[in-house]
């Protein structure tokens, strides 16, 4: 038996906000949470000047001080946008089966920060004189091994590492756990903290980072003068259910997945496949598993991460699967957060969700010049009131990862 799955409940934290209905609220608005790096994060001799920084996080909402020092920063994160989506989700964990709620949490990295403090005791101090913690604090599946010990959940505990697809990817994944009856209810999404020397000087290398030292044409997705991405910090935890968990409990349903498509391109270490094959197929495989047509989605936020070749191949891919004429309406809201790399799927899937709720459509913004090779709907500057019944997220990973989810209106 196949079962329909629902989104019950969100919870973020990102740098629009730290709450989901004020990063909503600023998203809708166009507000930019790019800002300058602090003197200390920047990396000297290297030309960077801008990040998507989490602004005002209180951890102690759900840790104590003595609780965070034995946690890295994307763990702190994935637990309090978990506890955040479980309090809107109105979800009693001791009135549920815990042996039945799963957990699939990704992150692109884990906890760079950890590795380089720690390699630099090393260094300075001898082997020594490194944290007991290290591993434990640094490895990439404890945003889910913790968001478990913090919420109880007893069942599937697994972290998918998919690069900047992992977030979409989990979310896919405890979509399919929950369709095939394995699980009732998953804390599912992603979670990311990476503004760190060593990430910078990482990306820098790679040449991927944009250099602009003015936040608002920093990230600029389909704007012929972008020129890398911006690093992104935050997570991103959605609550997803068999619908006939979430009609037993009275949850209130905010929309429904109805499609999931992952593909492989095969094809280089950092660059997605310049034809769009890849991600035209996990479109197309997402689609058809929602059992609709291409033209029936109104809404897609795009991976839109502001380099050359993401940008054009995502288009490219696009026209693929929806045809060369196709007026649906897209928008790459990493021109407002920067890229949260593993957890940019978890915060964009909550994008398309407020969409199909609200009926509106985020902007692009900071869009200035056209590019005639990216020549799609990009809702350039200010978002747009419409009707949106299916809404659709892409993730696209290095190393050829590709993810889409589509989500359909709750009507109850």
């Amino acid at each position: 038996m196949e079962h329909r799955v629902v989104v019950t409940g969100m919870g973020l934290v990102s740098p629009l906000g730290n709450e989901v209905e004020t990063f909503w609220n600023n998203i809708k608005e166009g507000v930019c949470g790019i800002s300058l790096l602090s003197e200390e994060q920047k990396v000297e001799g290297l030309n960077i000047h801008v990040a998507g920084i989490v602004k005002e996080f209180e951890a102690e909402r759900y840790m104590n001080r003595k609780e965070q020092k034995r946690l890295a920063k994307f763990s702190q994160y994935a637990i309090y946008a978990a506890k955040e989506a479980l309090k809107d989700a109105n979800v009693d964990m001791e009135k549920m089966d815990t042996t039945r709620v799963g957990v699939i949490i990704g992150s692109g990295i884990g906890s760079l920060q950890g590795t380089f403090e720690e390699s630099i005791k090393l260094k300075e101090k001898g082997g020594k004189r490194v944290s007991p913690l290290y591993i434990p604090m640094t490895i990439a599946n404890m945003a889910a091994g913790n968001v478990a010990i913090y919420t109880g959940a007893k069942g599937v505990c697994t972290a998918i590492v998919t690069a900047c697809a992992s977030g979409t990817h989990s979310i896919g994944e405890a979509y399919r756990n929950l369709k095939h009856g394995y699980s009732d209810m998953i804390i599912a999404g992603g979670s990311e903290s990476c503004i760190t020397h060593i990430a910078i000087a990482g990306f820098n290398g790679l040449t991927a980072l944009s250099k602009s030292k003015d936040p608002m044409r920093a990230s600029i997705p389909f704007d012929k003068e972008r020129n890398g991405f911006i690093l992104g910090e935050g997570a991103g935890i959605l609550i997803l259910e068999t619908l006939e968990n979430a009609m037993a409990r009275g949850a209130n349903i905010i929309a429904e997945i109805v499609g999931y498509g992952a593909t492989g391109d095969a094809y280089h270490i950092t660059s997605p496949s310049l034809d769009g094959d890849g991600a035209a197929r996990a479109m197309r495989e997402a689609i058809e598993e929602a059992n609709i047509t291409p033209n029936q989605i109104d809404y897609i936020n795009a991976h839109g991460t502001s380099t050359h070749y993401n940008d054009l191949s995502e288009t490219i891919a696009i026209k693929k699967v929806l045809g060369e004429d196709t007026k649906v309406a897209i928008s790459s809201t990493k021109s407002m957060t920067g890229h949260l790399l593993g957890a940019a799927g978890g915060i964009e899937a909550i994008v398309i969700a407020k969409a199909l709720q609200d009926d509106f459509v985020p902007a692009t913004i900071g869009y200035k010049v056209p590019d005639e090779e990216c020549d799609l709907d990009y809702v350039p500057n200010e978002g747009r009131s419409m009707k949106v019944e299916y809404a659709m997220s892409n993730s696209l990973g290095f190393g050829g990862h590709n993810g889409t989810i589509v989500m359909k209106k709750w009507r109850g």
